[in-house]
């Protein structure tokens, strides 16, 4: 709640990356789910995940000992067909949701506190602080900020098409979307003023924002992905682009800026990790995310990236919690 680079190219202002497949394995990896997930997400501080799996629905684990804390259904004895989930920014709370239902949970006692119909399918969504506020990104063209312990959209956000990735601001006062029409926009919670747009090659399939609310990450499906500054709206960086025959068509599921927004931990939809420097868009490392079969022809996307002490992690569609050092 998710998606490459040695050579550094100068190209209209822009450091442009080139495709590379290499990468480090994991230094220790986990299973949370037997037959894979539906999706996940890992805390600000990588403390927590939280994942819908295959086999038993939503669940509640602790990073550091790899423990499950909670399950978290959305009917008691049946597990729930999980499409999203997010974190607070404070890790006080978390969200799960299927494809029209809401509910938030504490993470202190594992209880819901709220549970919700949404207006339309949810996509994906993300937390304001304190659990207060969901951003919904919904199938009928539009975003909303719901208010998840009353109740309630308090702001939407309307676009083109459907809403596939979105992210909060760390204060919650900033809101990114991206939709299948192409198109990033960064809005004002506060207001619902458009502040900036851009348009991709392809459906948005992630976005982020920085802590420091001066960068943000925004990627197309099979198209380029970029990090550029929120105050002017201009590309900075390019970590890959189809307008060279020589770089390859890549899909970013997931993306996570560190919390001093110097660095950029990104996961692709073929099991690559990587992490970059954002001042200089250099890629810093690589990693592969472990497969159950190494010899199969079966990659493992990878669904949330987070930064914990020392070290990162990686959780895949494979259902596998991946420490990268």
């Amino acid at each position: 709640m998710p998606r490459v680079v040695k050579s550094i190219l100068a190209a209209s202002g822009l450091l442009v990356l080139a495709g590379c497949d290499s990468g480090d394995a994991p230094s220790a990896w986990k299973e949370y789910a037997l037959r894979g997930a539906y999706t996940a997400s890992i805390s600000t501080e990588g403390t927590y995940s939280v994942i819908g799996s295959f086999d038993h629905g939503g669940s509640l684990w602790e990073l550091d000992n790899h423990e499950r804390l909670y399950n978290w259904n959305h009917r008691a004895n049946t597990p729930s067909i999980i499409a999203a989930t997010a974190f607070s920014p404070e890790e006080s709370y978390a969200a799960t949701a299927d494809q029209q239902n809401l509910v938030l949970w504490s993470l202190s006692t594992g209880q819901a506190e709220g549970f919700w119909s949404s207006p339309a399918e949810i996509m994906q969504m993300d937390l304001s602080p304190n659990g207060n506020y969901a951003l919904l990104g919904l199938a009928n063209h539009t975003a909303v900020y719901f208010d998840v312990k009353r109740g309630g959209v308090k702001r939407t956000f309307r676009h083109d098409a459907r809403v596939r990735s979105v992210d909060l601001s760390d204060d919650g006062s900033l809101a990114l979307t991206g939709s299948d029409a192409y198109k990033v926009k960064l809005w004002s919670v506060e207001t619902g003023e458009l502040l900036q747009e851009l348009t991709l090659g392809n459906v948005v399939d992630t976005v982020a924002l920085s802590p420091n609310k001066k960068t943000a990450f925004s990627s197309g499906s099979l198209d380029k992905a970029i990090i550029w500054d929120i105050d002017s709206g201009n590309e900075i960086h390019t970590l890959s682009n189809i307008a060279s025959f020589s770089q390859k068509r890549i899909s970013y599921l997931s993306a996570r800026f560190s919390p001093d927004s110097q660095q950029l931990l990104t996961g692709t939809a073929s099991g690559l990790v990587q992490l970059w420097d954002v001042t200089t868009g250099e890629e810093l490392k690589s990693w592969r995310v472990h497969r159950r079969d190494a010899y199969g022809p079966v990659q493992a996307g990878v669904y949330a990236v987070g930064f914990g002490q020392g070290k990162y992690y990686a959780l895949a569609s494979n259902g596998i919690m991946n420490e990268l050092k």
